[in-house]
């Protein structure tokens, strides 16, 4: 077994050539830069972030605070340069860990808007942070060209790889269930409203398309890193990965996720493509800012080394990756119903929920009780959202204790009736309507009050 681990850890650090990274490290800058600048234009850090009075917050982030708007748009300015950084090669750590802060730091800020993608983005730039990815092709190279060097450990390429995979993959295991598989739900609800759309648009209404979408999403997910990895099929599942994500972007308001994935998944071709990538692309700057140093032909090609304790950071980053998604074994009930381990788990648009929240607060003293109306305190959105997910209705359940106990109500209780309706069922009553749930504590414990005995999905 030592053996075998010893083979294996040799293989990871055998150095093979940088051109995949670099690219990689480009084409994730490029496109985080435009994402900022994309969110900026279209006017959502005001939206989200500032014409707000309520957010709700990450179970272990509640630090994380909303800062003045003034501060906001700061936050948004550093990512643009840690982006923009990252692309360069300039200053690359600092700008790689710079954007991974700011970015996680906005995505923290308020769990409303809570996406796989943003998540899978978090965590590439903390992966980014840790590889040599300025060693070649870049402005740090330029101005220090001590640390060039066309090979870098395989470890170093490959965890883009392993990740990308655990994304695919998961989502994949994910669509493993009866709606989806046997009655192709959510997708019959989804796809009619694009029926519209030019020359493809009346297949949407076709029953068959909704299980045929389904059943290729499901092969897709599970298999497409493999058909990546093996050379004859690389090409043929490329193709694929672009038309997939084509088509989710033209149906489904995902911003650009679809082009991190598409550019991403360059990244397992060979290093002969992303040496002529990169050859192109040098001649494309008269002045030599970006071309690497010249080294004389007999001069050894240096390698950057792997410290020790990269190898133990990997291995408990990966397991956690591993483990993280089956969490939810760990609750009773229907996960798509209770939500309970649903988060960081790469599931991808798999159900489609409505929810309706009533909230009543009662005086403790008087045993007078008022109905709340949530849009003076929450953006449509907020509301939308919160109403079929249980610790988000905990959370704002404690807000309005906090609040009508700061207005006069004497140690107020805070109930609510919660219907939801899921793929399209009948609407149920999400959790016990009589609960208190001022005087709940959320945890990592099952949420007891949530109402699961009877339900079939």
């Amino acid at each position: 077994m030592h053996g075998r681990l010893a083979q294996w850890l040799k293989f990871l650090k055998t150095p093979v050539p940088v051109a995949p990274l670099i690219t990689f490290r480009i084409i994730f800058g490029l496109l985080m830069a435009f994402s900022t600048l994309r969110f900026w234009w279209l006017g959502w850090i005001e939206d989200h972030f500032i014409n707000t009075h309520f957010t709700f917050k990450y179970f272990g982030f509640e630090w994380v605070q909303l800062l003045p708007p003034e501060a906001m748009y700061a936050l948004h300015g550093l990512m643009f340069i840690g982006a923009i950084g990252i692309t360069l090669g300039l200053y690359y750590r600092w700008s790689a860990l710079l954007f991974f802060l700011t970015f996680t730091y906005v995505e923290l800020v308020d769990l409303t808007y809570y996406l796989n993608h943003y998540y899978f983005v978090s965590l590439v730039s903390l992966l980014l942070i840790v590889v040599p990815a300025n060693c070649y092709f870049s402005l740090d190279v330029y101005f220090n060209p001590k640390i060039q060097s066309q090979q870098v450990p395989r470890w170093a390429i490959d965890i883009f790889k392993w990740q990308i995979g655990i994304v695919y993959i998961f989502a994949g295991i994910a669509k493993i269930n009866t709606d989806w598989l046997i009655h192709a739900l959510p997708l019959k609800i989804w796809l009619p409203p694009h029926s519209s759309l030019p020359l493809i648009g009346p297949v949407f209404n076709w029953e068959a398309t909704a299980y045929l979408f389904s059943w290729f999403a499901l092969f897709y997910d599970l298999f497409i890193v493999f058909f990546l990895v093996w050379k004859p099929t690389r090409l043929l599942a490329y193709l694929s990965v672009v038309l997939f994500h084509c088509l989710t972007g033209l149906l489904f308001p995902i911003g650009i996720f679809p082009l991190v994935m598409i550019g991403g998944t360059w990244i397992f071709f060979p290093e002969s493509f992303h040496q002529k990538l990169l050859d192109k692309a040098s001649n494309l700057f008269k002045r030599a800012t970006f071309v690497p140093h010249k080294r004389e032909d007999n001069q050894k090609v240096a390698v950057v080394k792997t410290p020790k304790y990269i190898a133990w950071i990997l291995s408990i980053y990966f397991l956690i990756q591993l483990l993280l998604p089956w969490r939810y074994l760990l609750y009773p009930g229907n996960l798509f119903w209770t939500e309970e381990g649903y988060r960081y788990s790469w599931r991808v648009m798999l159900v489609e929920k409505a929810g309706t929240a009533t909230f009543y607060v009662k005086d403790s003293r008087s045993g007078r009780e008022g109905v709340v109306n949530n849009r003076e305190f929450l953006r449509e959105q907020q509301e939308r959202l919160m109403a079929y997910q249980p610790d988000m209705i905990l959370q704002f359940a404690h807000f309005l204790a906090e609040h009508y106990e700061r207005e006069g109500v004497y140690q107020p209780q805070v109930r609510a009736e919660v219907y939801v309706t899921m793929n399209g069922r009948p609407s149920n009553l999400l959790i016990d309507p009589e609960v208190n749930l001022a005087a709940i504590k959320d945890s990592w414990r099952h949420k007891e009050w949530i109402i699961i005995a009877g339900r079939e999905f």
